[in-house]
């Protein structure tokens, strides 16, 4: 019995690869336009790193010829000789200020964002633009009112106050994060809680609450940036020095003769730090919220 021939599988191999002249002149491009966006951060790093004597127009682009951290020391302490007020106070005003103000508008927004995306009411689509006009509302246009009512209600002065506004101003953006993200929940998950005897708060616990991770992140990083940056309100709204928080005290962190322009950059990194760290390590989550309600079926 004759052995029956067979032919060996054919083995795909891809066509080579054509050279692009016109990547490398896109990789040039970006490569140009990320030196470009890097080099403030070159200057604050390298001038936050150098003595007083070594600060110069001239010589900004330099190396500093010894690597020091007295300017850190300078920002973060405060100087007597050089009359600097350190920036340690106002570094956790900053976190008193943001961690309320943060966690309230993220559980009211994702309150705001569940009864628009799952529960119908006469009027929602009316209510949802409304609130929505509040993200396009100038700071400037309310700060005379904004600064009366507060007084009003004994709430000018402190970080209290502070708080309530920033709240009031971030639920626009959290709610609509949050109504976009729970449109994508199937709505038969809803139902099925109904069925279950669930109500309205039994729902949002049990059902929507535990996969709100990716939205709760956006919205936190979202608002904490938010907060943490904000100059305008917390200059006007707050005038005990030893509550303000840190972007103000950065404003005031310069000497009263002459500007330390080391101490001023060393206490720019400082301020940054805390929503940068939260950013490297929540990007990836940050991302994935965002486009999370974005594509259905």
């Amino acid at each position: 019995m004759s052995a029956i021939a067979t032919n060996p599988p054919a083995v795909y191999t891809a066509p080579p690869r054509r050279f692009n002249p016109w990547r490398i002149v896109i990789y040039a491009v970006l490569l140009m336009f990320t030196v470009f966006y890097l080099l403030p951060v070159y200057i604050l790093v390298t001038t936050s790193l150098k003595a007083y004597t070594e600060v110069n127009l001239s010589h900004m682009w330099t190396l500093p010829t010894g690597f020091s951290l007295d300017s850190f020391r300078d920002a973060w302490f405060g100087s007597e000789s050089q009359s600097i007020t350190g920036l340690a106070g106002s570094f956790f005003n900053s976190f008193e200020l943001v961690i309320p103000a943060t966690l309230i508008t993220a559980i009211i927004g994702s309150l705001n964002g569940y009864v628009l995306a799952k529960w119908q009411f006469p009027g929602a689509n009316i209510i949802f633009p409304l609130i929505l006009y509040g993200m396009f509302i100038p700071y400037q246009a309310i700060l005379i009112p904004l600064t009366r009512t507060l007084s009003a209600i004994h709430l000018y002065g402190n970080l209290y106050g502070l708080i309530l506004t920033h709240v009031i101003y971030g639920l626009p953006i959290c709610t609509l994060i949050f109504r976009n993200y729970y449109a994508g929940v199937p709505t038969e998950l809803v139902e099925a809680g109904r069925i279950d005897g669930a109500g309205f708060f039994g729902i949002y616990r049990h059902i929507l609450f535990p996969i709100s991770v990716p939205g709760f992140i956006v919205v936190l990083i979202w608002q904490f940036t938010a907060v943490w940056n904000e100059f305008l309100f917390a200059i006007n709204l707050v005038s005990n020095p030893s509550s303000q928080p840190i972007t103000v005290a950065l404003q005031n962190l310069a000497g009263s003769y002459s500007v330390q322009w080391n101490v001023q950059m060393a206490g720019a990194i400082i301020a940054a730090l805390p929503p940068l760290i939260l950013y490297i390590f929540l990007s990836r989550y940050f991302v994935r919220g965002l486009l999370a309600g974005s594509v259905k079926g």
